[in-house]
């Protein structure tokens, strides 16, 4: 085999072609080692920028949709008599949800009524014997001045008789004298007995009164739990929202506290569970974006409102008890409430309900 000086080109053989000639290394071909080191550059310097931006947030795929769920419930028994609502329906606060049979409730409404106007004939008539008892001791105060005066001049007669010499005066005189001073002594015991009865009926008109005015407050307390009872059977929507797990239909018989359906708020939030090595930079108030499963491509914005004073399991039916048995350290969780930015909600079409899988992205550089 000859070989070939520095200048010299290498011949081709008869029957051989260009392309077959020996490849030199890779790192003898500059053209191809310029490419990869600008890709090797290109690598380090994305790989840079992605690290100093990831750097700038936390974030987790352990995060759900949270919200204000109203679970609906009679306040009376009865037979449900209209339904004006249906699975996911949209409701205003105020609006007629339903109605049920309301003609008992109307019935001891009106009893309620009666009984109140029964007590407040009763109290008038009671406050009325107090006004006479009062014109009775008035009118004994002034029997009994009356007999008092009387027996004080009857009094007065009988003293001056006493006073006369015996042969001056007649014993009939004297016996007329002695009995009107008796008389009227009688007569000042007996106003003063009559005021007296007079008080003392004064006393029970007054405790008449008293018993009156509460058998009023209670017929009135009866009358407004009609009323109120009366009221319950129209079911009206207390927010805005939309209806959940219906399960009411007309002519069934419903019961205090059961459950007829739920009404879902539009005021939402996101509860992210986020690990406990991640929270040493996350701070209320700082803005997150987050992404929502259900609708791809669409994000949302908020800010980190508040986190648990303590981790999601610390919060279970069954607290995990680590100080027995063999001890397996575990990264726990810990529940960031990230509350949502205005109008985010908005859309009727692609609404965010409670449950729904998210995934925040918390910037806390």
């Amino acid at each position: 085999m000859t070989r070939l000086n520095e200048n010299e080109t290498p011949s081709i053989e008869a029957g051989q072609r260009p392309d077959d000639r020996p490849r030199p290394p890779l790192f003898k071909r500059p053209r191809a080692v310029t490419v990869l080191l600008v890709l090797a550059i290109g690598a380090a310097v994305a790989a840079l920028v992605f690290w100093l931006y990831a750097r700038q947030y936390e974030s987790t795929d352990d995060a759900f949709i949270e919200g204000h769920v109203i679970a609906v419930s009679p306040k009376v028994s009865a037979i449900v008599q209209r339904v004006y609502i249906d699975d996911n329906s949209r409701v205003k606060k105020g609006d007629l949800l339903v109605e049920l049979d309301a003609r008992d409730y109307a019935a001891a409404l009106a009893q309620a009524q009666g009984n109140e106007a029964s007590a407040q004939g009763k109290l008038r008539e009671a406050q009325a014997q107090v006004s006479i008892s009062h014109a009775e001791i008035d009118q004994a105060q002034a029997g009994l001045q009356v007999a008092q005066a009387n027996a004080q001049n009857a009094q007065s007669d009988l003293d001056r008789f006493l006073s006369l010499d015996a042969q001056a005066r007649s014993k009939q005189q004297l016996d007329n004298a002695t009995a009107a001073q008796r008389s009227t002594a009688a007569q000042v015991e007996d106003a003063k007995a009559k005021i007296a009865a007079a008080q003392a009926q004064l006393v029970d008109a007054q405790m008449a009164v008293l018993t009156a005015e509460g058998n009023l407050q209670a017929a009135q307390a009866a009358l407004q739990q009609a009323r109120n009872n009366f009221g319950y059977c129209k079911i009206y929507a207390e927010s805005d929202g939309v209806i959940a797990r219906k399960d009411v239909e007309p002519g069934a018989y419903v019961q205090v506290d059961q459950p007829m359906f739920s009404i879902v708020q539009y005021d939402v939030w996101v509860v992210a569970n986020f690990k406990e090595t991640q929270l040493a930079d996350i701070v209320p108030g700082q803005p997150a974006d987050i992404s929502v499963d259900a609708y791809p491509g669409r994000h949302i914005t908020g800010k980190v409102q508040s986190i648990q004073n303590g981790t999601g399991s610390r919060f279970t039916l069954l607290p995990p008890e680590n100080a027995t048995g063999n001890y397996v350290k575990i990264i726990q969780r810990v529940p960031v409430k990230i509350q949502l930015d205005a109008n985010q909600n908005d859309d009727p079409d692609h609404l965010l309900s409670p449950g729904m899988s998210v995934e925040p992205s918390v910037k806390v550089r």
